[in-house]
């Protein structure tokens, strides 16, 4: 069991090696009849990812189940609740227990939690991969302040970090079962995840960032998963001002950020992307509103 209460978390370094020696642990090997078109089939290892359903407790109250790879469980408890609005930032989280074995994290927050009876009746299973349960509805959108951050970068450095995110995941080149995440600045990738759902691997992202006390108002998100309404929420409510993908974007994804002032971009591939919202922030783009 790991516990991280209030006053002792500190700063383990970006791109972090426990976050890459993680990747190691998060798959297993079975083996498989692997059948030919010609009649062939031949007895092989396969590397499977680990799946595994983590239940969160919030001052004593079940919250919610996720199904994940069962790694960096504090970092993905703290994303969830800083993405759905239970906490604002590091001072509201009294005490953080995980325990990886039972598949159990409890977290006391100094927020009151006695809503959580009737919040839970309005949940969504979000589309993303691993079944990942979303607190989503249109108010989220509208509470959500726009991103007014400064940062720019070229089209040259979308594609390098998108080509930097490919490299670093082991898991994903072995199983090819995860969404690989990262956090960046426009010259190099800051911190790694991955995970067997996007939003899973987001949430790392943010939990790491709150517990560490890392600001994202000059950051990129990078991932390799859809770019979807519930993606795009998650970022307005922690300010990040860029988020780039080598798939595509959902509609709303493109509506939300446009409203939210944030950079969108999509199909990041083949030395390419496609830019849909916030051009003002791509050195080749068009100039902010207003200029």
């Amino acid at each position: 069991m790991t516990t991280v209460a209030g006053d002792n978390c500190t700063m383990s370094g970006l791109l972090d090696q426990q976050g890459m020696d993680s990747q190691t642990e998060n798959t297993v090997s079975v083996a498989a009849l692997i059948c030919e078109s010609d009649g062939e089939a031949r007895i092989r290892q396969q590397h499977l990812i680990r799946e595994r359903p983590v239940t969160i407790f919030v001052n004593d109250q079940e919250l919610v189940t996720l199904l994940c790879t069962g790694h960096h469980l504090d970092e993905l408890a703290a994303g969830f609740l800083r993405a759905e609005g239970f906490i604002e930032s590091r001072e509201d989280v009294r005490q953080l227990e995980t325990d990886a074995e039972a598949g159990i994290v409890r977290i006391t927050i100094c927020q009151d939690t006695s809503f959580l009876e009737k919040l839970w009746n309005k949940r969504t299973i979000t589309s993303g991969c691993g079944k990942g349960t979303l607190f989503y509805h249109a108010v989220d959108a509208l509470l959500a302040e726009p991103v007014n951050s400064m940062v720019r970068i070229d089209p040259l450095q979308i594609w390098e970090r998108m080509q930097d995110l490919s490299r670093l995941s082991q898991t994903y080149r072995h199983t090819h079962g995860v969404h690989n995440t990262a956090l960046a600045d426009p010259d190099n990738i800051l911190l790694f995840r991955d995970d067997i759902g996007r939003h899973n691997a987001v949430d790392m992202i943010i939990g790491y960032s709150l517990l560490h006390g890392l600001s994202l108002a000059d950051k990129i998100l990078i991932t390799t998963g859809r770019l979807t309404s519930e993606i795009l929420i998650k970022a307005a409510k922690v300010g990040l001002p860029v988020l780039a993908s080598r798939n595509t974007a959902t509609s709303l994804a493109v509506e939300l950020a446009t409203a939210l002032n944030i950079t969108l971009i999509g199909y990041v591939r083949n030395g390419k992307s496609t830019v849909y919202s916030g051009h003002h922030r791509v050195a080749c783009g068009l100039p902010a509103p207003g200029k």
